[in-house]
């Protein structure tokens, strides 16, 4: 028998995309809902799981993992059945790990840097280079469609449709046809709308306790 996972989770943030790759997985687990709001997770309990004060992380028996990409990655690997991540030797692994890395080391900063008017370090320094070189990235992988792997879906769907779709909600990346089609593709799961309407609800209920 596998040891219980704990996630621990906040509603609206980047770990909702954890919650969808775990209704996508089918994965028991027990969710530890922190409640931003009131400061929940820079308390020191929180604090000795993340250091850092984010979500998500979780707990698999001796196994605590923290950073997204690394909680997706180490997830879909744990539930393999549910064929959200090529296995080792897999042809479409090394895109697969590209991607899901890409998000983080690439996409964020630069998508960060636009939006603070903060231009690029060096390029020597740069962990990005520059953002239209890095949207264009994107947007080449999508454009075969229906997801990054082609006709595979996989876990990096799950982590750049909620990427893309809250970074297009705000406007920090320009309008393409692409990048929207591709959102809402995402959208249309059984699983993200459940994940949706219950995070509605957490949020809400969230909200209500911080300001009592």
């Amino acid at each position: 028998m596998q040891p219980e996972i704990i996630f621990y989770h906040a509603p609206n943030t980047r770990s909702t995309g954890v919650r969808i790759l775990l209704e996508e997985l089918r994965a028991p687990h027990r969710m530890e809902a922190l409640n931003m709001k009131a400061g929940a997770h820079r308390e020191p309990g929180y604090l000795a799981v993340n250091p850092m004060g984010k979500v998500p992380a979780i707990r698999h028996g001796e196994a605590l993992v923290t950073e997204q990409a690394a909680v997706y990655l180490y997830l879909a690997d744990l539930f393999p059945e549910a064929g959200l991540a090529p296995a080792p030797g897999d042809p479409l692994r090394g895109p697969y790990l590209r991607w899901m890395i890409f998000y983080g080391s690439c996409f964020e900063p630069a998508v960060i840097d636009r939006a603070l008017e903060r231009a690029p370090g060096p390029r020597a320094m740069s962990a990005y280079g520059d953002f239209d070189t890095v949207l264009a990235q994107v947007i080449a992988a999508l454009k075969p469609g229906p997801y990054l792997l082609g006709e595979r879906f996989s876990a990096a769907d799950i982590l750049w449709g909620s990427a893309l779709g809250w970074t297009t909600g705000f406007k920090l990346i320009p309008e393409d046809p692409t990048i929207a089609a591709y959102v809402a593709r995402i959208r249309e799961r059984p699983s993200v709308q459940r994940v949706s309407e219950a995070e509605t609800r957490l949020a809400a209920e969230h909200e209500a306790a911080a300001a009592a």
